[in-house]
């Protein structure tokens, strides 16, 4: 099965002047824990869910000012939708994140694949191999 038949379409992405609350509001109302950081037609970083509370609230800066800039987890990694969902799956596990966004063959992106695409769209055994390697730095 190749990336684009399991990944999720239409992703949100956001500029990287955006504000901690303005993305905080997105990620509630997308219901998502991550959003791809796009300027100049470039994917150049993404924020998760645990970048705005980690760095965003480091006790020396005042979370209300920062940006996506100054939160988001560089360098961006990410698939290609022809990619087969096993790349993809090795991909999260080698760098363990749950999230990847997905570029056409133009280099544009169309979308994201989470661990719960994967897990709707792979073996189980694929799948528990790719959370046990995602969660073993938590661990």
């Amino acid at each position: 099965m190749k990336v684009r038949d399991a990944m999720h379409e239409n992703a949100v992405w956001i500029a990287p002047d955006m504000q901690l609350p303005d993305i905080a509001k997105i990620m509630r109302e997308q219901d998502v824990g991550a959003l791809p950081v796009g300027e100049n037609d470039k994917l150049i970083g993404m924020v998760t869910d645990r970048d705005v509370v980690v760095r965003g609230f480091d006790e020396a800066r005042d979370p209300i000012h920062l940006t996506a800039r100054d939160v988001m987890s560089e360098p961006i990694l990410f698939c290609s939708e022809e990619a087969d969902l096993e790349q993809a799956a090795h991909l999260m596990e080698k760098h363990k994140v749950r999230r990847l966004p997905v570029i056409s063959e133009a280099r544009r992106m169309v979308g994201m694949l989470s661990i719960g695409d994967l897990a709707a769209a792979s073996s189980p055994a694929l799948c528990n191999e790719t959370m046990q390697a995602v969660s073993a730095h938590h661990a």
